[in-house]
């Protein structure tokens, strides 16, 4: 069930955002568990999807049409996620709309570079739109704030990511095994992945450990041949390392977020097979539950928390060295390094507090 926005407490003024999206999880929990004096309108359902959807994309937010006709509805345009598919003219349509009718815009910077994206082109140019228009920026590390300056001459905020995992279930005991589990998850092979590369590395380096696993999780749509994603090169190399026992592999359907939390919970490490990216929600899910982090040094995955890097970027390739040091790191060391219910939620109304002076600050 979606959470419910907090009653808004009395004798503050409510600022109405329009939030470009409203129901995803980071936008949810950048709000606060206590009124805070924002509101954000809800997502309007996308044409076709079902009245008992809550999926949001593609924005219906972003069709100037909708701007033309909802303007009265809100004080600030909070764009996050979702502009994907718009080109830069329906970018500068919509900005134009929002300017017509006084709107203030804040952009949030999650991707530098979209990591569904192998041509960094196409977000560059909407990036080239978005960022000069905008009233205000936000970004969640000190990194992407530099390269914002650097590129654009813009300053962002900085505003640390919130938690993915909802709080009780993030107060939940980690569950005990005997193994030391290490995971790779390759979804349904995202572009910004080397899957094949990075797991024939890691089968090598835990080949030195006796109690270590390799577990290589990918979505069921891999190995159809009659889906979009299917990719037999990959399964066919991921089902030669099982076959050998050199990996677990786990063939099936997208997880819920209880599943994916269990799966999370579940691993020792999780190993992010990137090549390139800004940012991620699966490093703070993984923080949330306790399961430490290999990241690439691409993109800014370590100022958002601590973990263990290794060499991996469009421009240098994969340092096998560094993915071996990174692991055997882990298997020594042992950095399970947990968030704690009261900093998050500490951290959450942080967060709100924030997002409501700058919303106020942009007002004026």
């Amino acid at each position: 069930m979606a959470e419910q926005p907090p009653r808004q407490p009395r004798n503050v003024p409510v600022i109405r955002v329009a939030s470009v999206p409203a129901g995803h999880v980071y936008v949810r929990h950048c709000s606060a568990q206590e009124p805070d004096g924002v509101s954000r309108l809800a997502d309007p359902r996308p044409t076709g999807a079902p009245s008992t959807s809550q999926r949001w994309w593609p924005p219906v937010m972003l069709d100037p049409d909708w701007v033309r006709t909802h303007h009265q509805d809100f004080d600030v345009f909070h764009l996050h996620f979702g502009f994907d598919a718009q080109s830069p003219a329906q970018l500068s349509a919509l900005v134009d709309t929002l300017r017509h009718h006084g709107k203030l815009l804040v952009h949030t910077v999650h991707d530098l570079r979209n990591p569904h994206q192998p041509d960094p082109a196409l977000h560059d140019a909407a990036l080239d739109v978005i960022i000069p228009a905008a009233d205000r920026l936000i970004t969640l590390t000190p990194g992407a704030a530099q390269t914002i300056r650097g590129r654009w001459n813009r300053p962002a905020t900085v505003l640390p990511h919130p938690h993915v995992v909802d709080l009780p279930r993030l107060a939940r005991p980690r569950p005990a095994h005997d193994r030391f589990r290490v995971g790779v998850h390759a979804k349904s092979l995202r572009p910004n992945m080397a899957v094949l590369p990075v797991v024939r590395v890691l089968a090598d380096a835990l080949a030195d450990f006796p109690d270590a696993e390799l577990q290589v999780d990918i979505h069921r749509e891999v190995a159809d041949p009659a889906a979009p994603a299917h990719d037999p090169d990959v399964m066919r190399g991921l089902v030669e390392l099982a076959d050998r026992g050199r990996i677990t592999l786990c063939v099936h359907d997208y997880f819920d977020d209880g599943q994916l939390w269990d799966y999370l919970a579940s691993l020792d490490v999780s190993v992010l097979p990137y090549r390139f990216g800004t940012h991620s929600g699966w490093l703070e899910a993984c923080h949330d539950l306790g399961t430490a982090v290999v990241a690439p040094d691409c993109g800014f995955y370590a100022q958002q928390h601590p973990c263990l890097t290794y060499g991996h970027n469009q421009h240098g390739g994969l340092d096998a060295e560094s993915l071996h040091k990174a692991v055997r790191m882990a298997y020594e060391q042992r950095p399970a390094r947990r968030a704690t219910v009261k900093d998050r939620t500490r951290e959450r109304a942080e967060i709100a507090a924030a997002h409501r002076a700058l919303y106020e600050s942009v007002l004026r």
